[in-house]
């Protein structure tokens, strides 16, 4: 927060001795004519510049021909995402150059060859359609994952056209829901309503260019009809809402994004709007009967001062009624931050990083209390969590990448250190001969420890 405050106060200075020195061209504007035949030419003899530097050196050759077998490699490691009882995966090849929605069972993805079922063929699709469509992503009801939001764009552009898909009939729906070309935020409630946040017409994006209205839309009724349930202004960044669909602790939410790093977040219920009284500056979430809240600064409350970068957890509904009694399940250091958070059925993965280095802490709520433990993996790795199923299972994927050993997906279970290794990178090298340390040095200058690998 402190360097971002510095760097924001370098560009106010900046942009006043831009002012004051407005009179004067600048020599290089032209370079800013992106496509220009100028600009185009430049960056041309400086390419062509560099070129010959680097073919006039006797290492080039050996060294062109190991980057272009590496970055040529069709090797990938396919990750899934799961909807219902199928783990689906957005893949693109030689034969499938827009791509395909493809699924496979958890059984099928733990072979070396898993036989996947494609659901759309995007490349089929803009054929039949006369359409440049770029995959742009998909929403699923929870839990079956029968009833889905595709979003198409046309050539990758930030507007998308949103139409709702039957995965048992591999067709797009008659009449479902739908929205023509759009920045659009659109979430499921049920299979026959969903907040929607687009374009409505005159005033109803913001200066930024994103929804900043939200609706409730019913199904087989016009878009126009939908009932207004939110509105930000129109200098906010922009506007959302979701549903959480945890059995038990099924809640609405409406976000107010004001900008990058702040925002509000309200609890639909009882068709009333009810503001979390967290930061601005804060993120927040449940997690079942629990509200999570990550701070982005210092934030002092009922006597307590909770440090910047820390993670709350206190009882939802608690805390909409006025207690301010949490647990501090993460707190910052020097030499230590909170990386993400990922939630499974029955436990809380932390992943912290320590001297740029990842380490997984499990935290599950029992009884009231939280018990926490370490969770072993590579010391020097790289690590990233994602749950299978955040709601009903504890397993999750865990990806992790160092310098000797090529990136790996493991399967993973809360509760055990033990994990199964499904998928890998190939090794590029004899990583053999080496090993990997850490060193720290501290600085003449200032009272801070410098970190360094060999």
């Amino acid at each position: 927060m402190h360097a971002y405050r510095k760097l924001a106060g370098s560009m106010v200075l900046g942009l006043a001795a831009a002012g004051a020195q407005a009179q004067q061209a600048d020599p290089y504007q032209w370079l800013e004519e992106v496509g220009g035949d100028k600009p185009m030419a430049w960056v041309k003899d400086q390419n062509a510049a560099a070129l010959k530097e680097l073919e006039a050196r006797p290492q080039f050759p050996a060294l062109q021909a190991r980057l272009k077998t590496i970055l040529n490699s069709k090797e990938r490691i396919p990750f899934v995402k799961k909807y219902g009882s199928h783990y689906y995966n957005f893949w693109k090849d030689e034969q499938h150059v827009r791509g395909i929605w493809r699924r496979t069972t958890l059984e099928q993805f733990q072979k070396a060859e898993p036989e996947w079922e494609t659901i759309i063929d995007l490349d089929k699709l803009a054929e039949e359609e006369k359409e440049n469509w770029v995959w742009a992503g998909v929403n699923c009801l929870y839990p079956k994952g029968e009833r889905c939001l595709v979003s198409l764009s046309r050539g990758g552009g930030d507007a998308q056209v949103l139409r709702e898909y039957d995965v048992g009939q591999r067709a797009f729906v008659a009449d479902g829901f739908a929205l023509p070309e759009a920045k659009s935020d659109v979430a499921w409630i049920d299979q026959d309503t969903v907040f929607v946040a687009t374009d409505f017409g005159p005033d109803s994006m913001t200066t930024s260019g994103y929804p900043r209205i939200i609706k409730e839309w019913k199904r087989g009724t016009p878009l126009n009809s939908a009932r207004q349930l939110y509105d930000a202004k129109p200098e906010d960044l922009a506007a959302g809402a979701y549903k959480d669909f945890t059995p038990g602790y099924e809640a609405q939410f409406i976000t107010r994004q004001i900008g990058f790093y702040s925002s509000e977040l309200f609890l639909y219920e009882g068709g009333q709007l009810k503001k979390v009284p967290k930061p601005d500056d804060a993120n927040a979430y449940t997690v079942r009967d629990q509200l999570m809240i990550e701070l982005r600064s210092e934030w002092k409350v009922e006597g307590k001062t909770y440090p910047q970068g820390a993670l709350l957890a206190t009882d939802f509904r608690r805390f909409m009624q006025g207690g301010r009694q949490f647990e501090v399940l993460f707190t910052p250091s020097p030499t230590r931050s909170l990386d993400g958070v990922t939630v499974t059925r029955s436990a809380l993965l932390l992943n912290e990083l320590e001297n740029v280095k990842n380490r997984l802490v499990e935290l599950k709520h029992v009884d009231g209390k939280w018990q926490r433990r370490a969770v072993e993996a590579p010391a020097f790795g790289t690590l990233e969590a994602a749950a299978l199923d955040p709601v009903e299972s504890d397993q999750y994927f865990l990806t992790v990448t160092d310098f000797l050993n090529p990136a790996t997906l493991y399967l993973a279970q809360a509760g055990s250190d033990k994990r199964q290794a499904l998928k890998s990178m190939p090794a590029f090298f004899d990583a053999k001969p080496y090993v990997v340390k850490q060193f720290e040095a501290r600085s003449r200058t200032a009272p801070k420890c410098l970190t360094s690998w060999s």
